[in-house]
């Protein structure tokens, strides 16, 4: 992959609306298939806080993640830019201690409002200066809190772990990097990709 002066490849100009209607059919987007969700939700318990905490997933898609930490206890709150896929997340999570908010997962549309955890699946590549954005979730954080990022490189396009870790390395957490890509489970099919998670925990 070559990528661009800030760690990241080229973000393909998507449709997410137009998406949103498809999008859970990949195996890792709808965790319809019960191994593939339970391998998300082992992996979320590790994650997330052991007691209930307020959750902001960030481009939050139809809210599978949402949903899975809704389960767990969590109140969620997610932001996405696609009314389309903030609709499908409601109807998803409809009943349960959850909101969801179109807006841009680099500004997120929260206020004054403050987490325990900021979520993000496969948005952090895709969004420009990601440096600024994670310092911008940081901020987010109650003391104490924790940023969770799960992110890859796909042929021409990603972040790397190690530009994630070197980015989330100022903020002054913790920072752990998880191996992913050789968890078959999580994706429903062996892949030979950079799949991972860093997990940067405050003081």
């Amino acid at each position: 992959m070559t990528e661009n002066s800030d760690g990241r490849g080229g973000a393909a100009d998507v449709d997410w609306d137009a998406e949103a209607g498809s999008f859970d059919e990949e195996p890792d987007h709808g965790l319809r298939d019960p191994e593939v969700r339970g391998a998300w939700a082992e992996r979320l318990r590790g994650w997330l806080p052991g007691r209930a905490s307020d959750v902001l997933d960030l481009g939050c898609g139809t809210g599978s993640l949402s949903l899975l930490a809704a389960e767990q206890g969590h109140r969620v709150t997610g932001v996405d830019l696609s009314p389309a896929m903030v609709e499908l997340a409601r109807a998803k999570l409809a009943g349960r201690d959850a909101a969801f908010l179109v807006g841009d997962a680099a500004h997120p549309p929260v206020g004054e409002q403050r987490f325990d955890v900021v979520l993000g699946r496969h948005v952090l590549w895709a969004l420009p200066d990601p440096g600024r954005v994670l310092r911008r979730w940081w901020g987010l954080l109650r003391p104490g809190g924790r940023l969770v990022l799960v992110e890859g490189v796909w042929g021409a396009v990603g972040i790397s772990a190690e530009v994630v870790s070197g980015l989330a390395e100022p903020l002054g957490g913790s920072v752990r990097v998880e191996r992913l890509s050789g968890d078959s489970l999580l994706w429903g099919k062996d892949v030979d990709d950079e799949r991972y998670a860093v997990v940067v925990r405050g003081d």
